[in-house]
């Protein structure tokens, strides 16, 4: 378990009712943002609060109650995504920071330079971040903020989110691999044939063409039949 003095408290109101749990603060954005965290990693204490500051515990019968279970992961998890996570100004500050590199990063490989056709470094993407006063919240997701971030930041850099009709032929004995892969992107077809192989067309944005096809080479050591069928936006 994570340590009493390392842990934030994550605080959800309902009915009249306050439940409090202490948690890691990181894991418990990645439980916010959907994601499954061990209990014996996220929580420093097992049990739900009314107070966690002077130790009152809530009863399991406003627990079974208000949450419908006594299954502790279940509560945990409406607790955090439902309700606050309460963070330091440090831990606010760093994770903020955390955030505005990951959507700097994902802006550069998933966007392009509509005039030259290649990637923005993340340098400039930074750059124009800082001139158009990009507020990010470090509480969502990249994916949730990223739309609204170029579409501020395309008043000083020409930048577009054009994607690419992409097929692909795999053969069968890497198949299985390359298909979780590319099922990270917008499928539009997808034919599994009779020796096993992968037939597939999908989108994905242009700026993270390389990297796919760095991977998928790696995989398939070079075996593999690619197609770029056009350009969407």
């Amino acid at each position: 378990m994570v340590r009493v003095e390392d842990a934030v408290i994550a605080r959800l109101e309902k009915f009249g009712f306050k439940f409090e749990i202490l948690v890691e603060p990181n894991l418990a954005l990645d439980v916010k943002h959907g994601k499954d965290v061990p209990l014996d990693l996220l929580l420093a204490s097992d049990r739900v609060f009314k107070d966690s500051k002077i130790g009152d515990g809530q009863s399991p019968e406003n627990l079974k109650k208000v949450f419908q279970t006594e299954d502790m992961s279940i509560i945990v998890k409406k607790i955090i995504r439902d309700g606050e996570v309460h963070l330091t100004t440090e831990q606010r500050r760093t994770m903020l920071e955390k955030k505005r590199l990951e959507i700097i990063n994902f802006i550069s490989r998933n966007t392009i330079n509509p005039q030259t056709k290649a990637p923005h470094p993340p340098q400039r993407i930074e750059n124009a971040m800082e001139q158009e006063k990009v507020h990010i919240d470090a509480f969502k997701s990249v994916e949730e903020q990223v739309t609204e971030i170029v579409k501020a930041i395309r008043h000083t850099i020409p930048i577009s989110m054009e994607k690419v009709d992409f097929a692909v032929k795999i053969p069968a004995q890497y198949a299985g691999r390359c298909s979780s892969i590319i099922h990270k992107f917008e499928m539009r077809k997808e034919e599994w044939l009779n020796d096993g192989s992968l037939a597939a067309e999908f989108l994905l944005p242009a700026g993270a063409k390389q990297d796919l096809m760095n991977e998928l080479n790696s995989i398939t050591h070079g075996d593999i039949i690619v197609k770029i069928i056009g350009t969407a936006q």
